[in-house]
């Protein structure tokens, strides 16, 4: 019953609502449900994707499936330079439900420092650690935990996952290599190696449609419109106004007015080239492709952050991890038990432990993260064991800024990404250590009888400079881009939006997803994109 769609057939839409927010993304989906509640507000949801029907999308085990361009946008980034020109795959959802839709439904929020630096060093005033953590349980449901930092009454759904058996290995084998056993990462501290908590429950993923727009389908003030795409928010004399949309297989352009707000809810990668069509941005690259300037804020598609994960993977001496799972008759075999009991590995995200921890000893908190998966080759272009596990490391705080930049005014088009990887030689040296650390922990004593060899990159790779050229042939993204219409003072010339996240220079528009973190958090980016949502609904509606 809960592969059905989380959207609502509509026989027309309006001309007119009150909030229009453009993107169906884990934000969007927050926003619609805040902003419906009161039953006098009309609120159009709308998103280019599809709707969240597919199966695969929730199975928990499904997002392997789904990395690839079946419900993405299928991006890859320009060359990048440090990576000797390394083109890489940068999907972004496209989908209702955006990323919480297609991700590993890891559950992480970052670390208090993360926040308290948003306010000190990004001028985002209200956005301290102590502001946002209201937001955080207001959103959240825990299966087991209700302390000072976890709620229990919100839509999210958070759960303790069913270890697999190779995840135990993996989280004694890091407890030999020196890091201590962390029951909660999203508690008083995040240092440490573990199991993750999951946005999935009784053997669903729990994701933003799921959570926040199934419940209020029944809403005659909420409509929700997928496979439309935004392309322009009109603006008159200052003012957004509506926005101009396309369905999907139609050349048609429709006009809907918005009597109070547009709400930008598109993504890291999508909000800044939504802008940017509609004439905000750097007014010189505007006119140079035919775009008249709305307002001329350079900082949009500016200051693009993201993870960059470096891994070690090794082969299985039998038929150990998931990987045993892609032949047919196993295949049938999981997808039976799944179908039945809602269990197996079916039920499994294949990402259930992990941890943080620190490559830089200086680092205030941990800038290293963990994911295992007891599979290989589980994501779109990486190679495949016949058995295999895979250890993720990431460096969580890059230096390097790289931007997203139109192509051309066709809305169509994809955008310039680059993300600008390893610009900084900090960044290039902490992933190094990053990836020492997640190697040093595959070849502890409690791997030992069940892995026979390290497969990649290879214990031929030794010296640093081994290292980095094995990471630039084989290192991908953690899908965590953030930054690109980054909040702060308004005095800061390279700010987009304000610390109530109204763009600057334009009344009636707001941006409220990931592209507003003016840094990057230091943990996967789903939860705290939901947190923005969750406070930037309370700005929209005048309560703080």
């Amino acid at each position: 019953m809960f592969f059905r769609s989380s959207s609502k057939k509509i026989s027309r839409l309006k001309s007119e609502y009150d909030y229009i927010i453009a993107g169906g993304g884990p934000a969007g989906c927050v926003l619609a449900n805040r902003l419906s509640k009161d039953k006098n507000t009309r609120v159009l949801l709308v998103e280019a994707g599809g709707s969240d029907s597919h199966p695969y999308i929730h199975m928990p085990v499904g997002f392997a499936k789904l990395t690839g361009d079946s419900h993405s946008w299928g991006y890859k980034t320009v060359p990048q330079k440090h990576l000797n020109n390394k083109e890489i795959w940068f999907t972004q959802a496209r989908v209702l439900g955006g990323g919480s839709s297609i991700n590993a439904q890891v559950f992480t929020r970052g670390h208090q420092y993360d926040y308290d630096a948003w306010e000190s060093e990004a001028g985002a005033e209200g956005w301290s650690f102590e502001k946002v953590l209201p937001y955080f349980k207001r959103a959240e449901d825990n299966q087991r935990l209700a302390d000072t930092y976890h709620g229990q009454n919100g839509p999210l759904k958070v759960s303790d996952p069913t270890p697999q058996f190779l995840s135990s290995v993996y989280v004694r084998a890091a407890q030999q290599a020196g890091i201590p056993f962390n029951s909660d990462f999203n508690g008083a501290k995040q240092a440490g190696i573990g199991y993750y908590q999951l946005t999935n429950r009784e053997g669903y993923r729990s994701s933003a449609p799921v959570c926040y727009l199934r419940p209020i389908l029944s809403r005659p003030n909420l409509d929700i419109v997928t496979s439309t795409l935004v392309s322009k928010v009109s603006i008159n004399n200052g003012v957004a106004t509506g926005v101009n949309i396309h369905k999907k297989g139609s050349s048609a352009t429709e006009h809907i007015k918005a009597k109070k707000e547009v709400l930008v809810t598109a993504g890291a990668i999508g909000s800044p080239k939504l802008l940017q069509l509609s004439g905000i941005g750097n007014a010189k690259e505007l006119e140079r492709l035919g775009i008249s300037c709305h307002s001329d804020l350079p900082g949009v598609g500016e200051n693009l952050q993201d993870h960059l994960d470096v891994f070690v993977v090794g082969e299985c001496n039998g038929d150990l991890s998931a990987d045993k799972y892609k032949s047919p008759i196993q295949a049938a075999w999981a997808g039976f038990q799944y179908t039945l009991f809602k269990t197996g590995p079916a039920a499994s995200n294949l990402c259930d432990a992990g941890g943080f921890w620190y490559a830089d000893n200086k680092a205030e908190s941990p800038d290293i993260q963990f994911h295992f998966l007891a599979g290989s080759g589980l994501e779109h272009g990486l190679k495949q064991l016949r058995n295999g596990v895979t250890l993720n490391s990431a460096f969580l705080r890059p230096r390097s800024r790289g931007t997203v930049k139109l192509k051309s005014s066709n809305p169509k088009d994809a955008p310039l990404i680059d993300p600008n990887y390893w610009s900084d030689p900090y960044d290039r040296e902490m992933s190094i250590k990053g990836f020492k650390l997640a190697r040093k922990i595959l070849h502890q004593e409690a791997f030992k009888p069940y892995i026979k060899r390290e497969a990649d990159p290879g214990e031929n790779v030794k010296t640093d400079e081994d290292i980095a050229e094995y990471a630039k042939t084989f290192c991908k993204t953690d899908y965590h881009p953030v930054g690109t219409c980054k909040m702060g003072a308004e005095s800061d010339l390279m700010s987009v939006v304000t610390p109530d996240l109204r763009v600057k220079g334009i009344t009636g528009l707001r941006v409220i997803d990931s592209s507003v973190m003016p840094l990057l958090v230091s943990s996967n980016t789903n939860a705290p994109t939901i947190m923005v949502a969750e406070k930037g609904a309370d700005h929209v509606l005048g309560l703080i």
